[in-house]
C-alpha cells in the first residue's frame, strides 16, 4: 500500500485536532503549521473531510474545525476512505469483483486478502489509539516483526 500525501496530511491533520479539541474549534493555520502541511492542500482536504462527516466546521472569530465524532470513533480506514476511496482495489475495481483464467485464476483470493489486511490494521485502529500511544496489540506484534519494538 503506498500512503499518499493526501492521506498522511488528513490522518495526521485530525490526530492534532484531537489532541487540540477541548471541544473549541481548532483554526486550519493551526493544524497547518502544527503538522507542517501546506495549508492551501490542508484546506481541500479538510473540505472533503468535512463532506465525508468526519469534521464539522464553525465559521467567525472563533471559528474552526471540531471533529464530528469522538476520536476514538474514527478509524484511520474512515479517515483514508474519505479522502482517497476504499482502501485496495486492483485497476479501480474490487478484488472482489476480479475474474482472471489461466495460471493468474487464484490472483483475486491474494489480492482479497491484502485488503483484508489492511483491514485488520486501519479499520481497528482509531484517532485517538495514535494520539494516546495506545495502539492494539496486533498492531503492536505485527509492527514488530518488521522491526518496531513493541511496547510493554
Amino acid at each position: 500500500m503506498r500512503v499518499s500525501a493526501r492521506v498522511d496530511y488528513a490522518v495526521r491533520a485530525l490526530i492534532q485536532l484531537a489532541a487540540d479539541e477541548t471541544r473549541m474549534p481548532v483554526k486550519a493555520e493551526h493544524l497547518a503549521t502544527s503538522q507542517d502541511i501546506p495549508p492551501k492542500f490542508l484546506l481541500e482536504i479538510l473540505r472533503q473531510l468535512k463532506q465525508k462527516r468526519l469534521l464539522v466546521s464553525r465559521r467567525g472569530p472563533e471559528g474552526g474545525y471540531v471533529l464530528a465524532r469522538p476520536a476514538g470513533e474514527i478509524s484511520i480506514a474512515d479517515v483514508i476512505r474519505a479522502v482517497e476511496g476504499p482502501l485496495a482495489t486492483v485497476r479501480d475495481v474490487s478484488p472482489a469483483n476480479l475474474a482472471y483464467e489461466g495460471p493468474t485464476e487464484s490472483l483475486p483470493t491474494v489480492w482479497l486478502a491484502v485488503r483484508g489486511s489492511l483491514r485488520q490494521v486501519l479499520e481497528t485502529v482509531t484517532l485517538e489509539d495514535v494520539r494516546s500511544g495506545n495502539l492494539p496489540k496486533h498492531v503492536l506484534t505485527t509492527a514488530s516483526k518488521y522491526g518496531v519494538e513493541e511496547r510493554p
